[in-house]
C-alpha cells in the first residue's frame, strides 16, 4: 500500500477509535485528557521541534513566506472568509480567525511530502514551519489574550507596568510558553537536543510520541457536530482552500524559475489541516473565563473542536488528490482558475440567499404600497358617494 495513503488511514482510524469511546468517556473525563495534552504532550513536542531547528540566515525566506501566508489568511478570514456570519456570532468569528490561518503540516502534510517529494523537500517544509510556529504559538496567543482582556467581565484600570506583570504571570503559568522560552534560550547559546543528557532526550522523545494519538483520540471523543455547523464548517474549509490556491498561484506566477517540486510544496503546505495550538490557546482562555464566570465567552471552543475534526480528513484527502494529479497543479493558471471557481461556489449560497431576501423584501414593500393606494382610492370613492347621497336627500 502507498505510504501516504497508509498514514492517512492510520490517522483516521485513531479518530474513529475516539468516536467509539464517546459513550464510555464522560465530559468531565475529557478535561483530564485535555490537561495531559496541553501540559505534557504538547510542550514536549514543541521543545523537541525547537531544538531541532538549525539557524541559517540564507534560509529565512521559507519561514518568512509561511508567516506571510498566515498573516494574509488572518486578514482574509476577518474581512472576507467569515463575512457571511451574523454580527452577533462574534465568538465563532474569533474562533475562525484563530484556526483558519493556522496550519498543522506535521500531521497532514509532511508524511505526503516525504512519500512524493523526498527528504530534501521535507527539510525545506520544516524550515517553512518555523514561521508557522511563530504565528500559532506567539502571535495568535497575543491576539487571544487581547480579545480576552477586551471581553473581560470586569474592566480593570491597569497601568502599563501592571499589564506587563499580568501578561508575564499568564505566560509563565502555561507550560507551553515556558518550553518555548527555554528552547529559544538554548538555541541562542548554541545548544540543541543532542546537547542534553541521553535519558532526558529519550524522555522528551517518548512523551512527544504521545502527542499525535492523544490529540486524535481527543478529537474523536469530544467532537459533536450538528448539521447546521457541519455545513458552515465545510463552507469555510472550501473558502480557505480556494484562497490558498489563489495565493499559491500568484506566488508561482510571480516566480517562474521555481522547480515543479517547489511549486508542489508551495501548493500543499498552505492546504495543511488547521493547527491544534490555537485550540490550546482558546482552551486556556476558556479556563480563565470559567473562573471569571464570563456569560459571553471569547471563543466557541466546541465549534473550534469541530473545525479541527473536519479539517484533518479534509486536508489529507485534498493533499493526496493534489499529488495524484500533480501535473495539473504545477501550472499557475490552473491554480488561479481553480481557486477562483472554488471561492465562487462557496460564496454562491450566501449570494443567492441575500438576493432572494432582497427580492422578497421588495415584493413585500411593493404589496404594502399597493394595498395602501387601493385603500386610499376606496376611501376617496366612499367619501364622494356619501357626499352625493346627502346632497340628494337635502334637495
Amino acid at each position: 500500500m502507498n505510504f501516504a495513503l497508509q498514514k492517512t488511514l492510520e490517522l483516521i482510524l485513531i479518530i474513529g477509535l475516539g468516536l467509539l469511546l464517546q459513550k464510555k468517556v464522560a465530559k468531565q473525563d475529557l478535561k483530564g485528557v485535555k490537561v495531559l495534552i496541553l501540559s505534557v504532550a504538547l510542550p514536549a513536542t514543541i521543545f523537541v521541534a525547537l531544538l531541532k531547528i538549525e539557524l541559517n540566515g540564507t534560509l529565512l525566506v521559507f519561514p518568512l513566506a509561511a508567516l506571510t501566508f498566515n498573516l494574509l489568511m488572518l486578514l482574509a478570514t476577518k474581512y472576507f472568509l467569515a463575512a457571511s456570519l451574523h454580527k452577533e456570532e462574534k465568538s465563532k468569528k474569533r474562533t475562525l480567525m484563530m484556526l483558519l490561518p493556522s496550519t498543522a503540516p506535521g500531521l497532514s502534510c509532511f508524511p505526503f511530502i516525504v512519500a512524493y517529494l523526498g527528504d530534501d523537500t521535507l527539510a525545506l517544509a520544516a524550515l517553512a514551519d518555523i514561521g508557522n510556529k511563530i504565528f500559532v504559538l506567539i502571535l495568535l496567543y497575543m491576539l487571544a489574550m487581547h480579545w480576552y482582556r477586551k471581553n473581560a467581565v470586569i474592566e480593570k484600570q491597569e497601568s502599563s507596568s501592571a499589564k506587563l506583570k499580568g501578561l508575564f504571570i499568564s505566560l509563565i503559568n502555561e507550560p507551553i510558553n515556558i518550553v518555548i522560552v527555554v528552547g529559544l534560550l538554548m538555541l541562542g547559546f548554541g545548544f540543541d537536543l543532542s546537547s542534553l543528557p541521553t535519558f532526558f532526550q529519550n524522555t522528551a522523545l517518548s512523551i512527544k510520541d504521545l502527542m499525535t494519538p492523544l490529540v486524535l483520540l481527543f478529537i474523536g471523543m469530544a467532537v459533536r457536530i450538528n448539521k447546521g455547523e457541519f455545513k458552515l464548517i465545510i463552507s469555510m474549509l472550501f473558502r480557505r482552500m480556494g484562497l490558498a490556491f489563489l495565493l499559491s498561484g500568484l506566488f508561482a506566477y510571480a516566480i517562474p524559475a521555481l522547480t515543479p517540486a517547489m511549486i508542489l510544496l508551495l501548493v500543499v503546505f498552505p492546504q495543511s489541516a488547521c493547527s491544534f495550538w490555537p485550540f490550546a490557546h482558546m482552551s486556556a482562555i476558556q479556563s480563565m473565563e470559567d473562573k471569571d464566570k464570563q456569560p459571553y465567552p471569547t471563543f466557541d471552543v466546541n465549534f473550534g473542536l469541530n473545525i479541527l475534526a473536519c479539517s484533518l480528513p479534509f486536508s489529507t484527502l485534498l493533499i493526496i488528490g493534489i499529488f495524484s494529479f500533480s501535473d495539473y497543479f504545477i501550472n499557475p493558471f490552473v491554480l488561479l482558475g481553480l481557486g477562483a471557481i472554488i471561492l465562487a461556489i462557496s460564496f454562491a449560497p450566501d449570494i443567492f440567499k441575500t438576493t432572494s431576501f432582497r427580492v422578497d423584501r421588495e415584493r413585500k414593500i411593493a404589496s404594502k404600497l399597493l394595498k395602501r393606494k387601493s385603500e386610499m382610492t376606496i376611501a376617496k370613492g366612499n367619501y364622494k358617494e356619501e357626499k352625493t347621497l346627502n346632497e340628494a336627500k337635502a334637495s
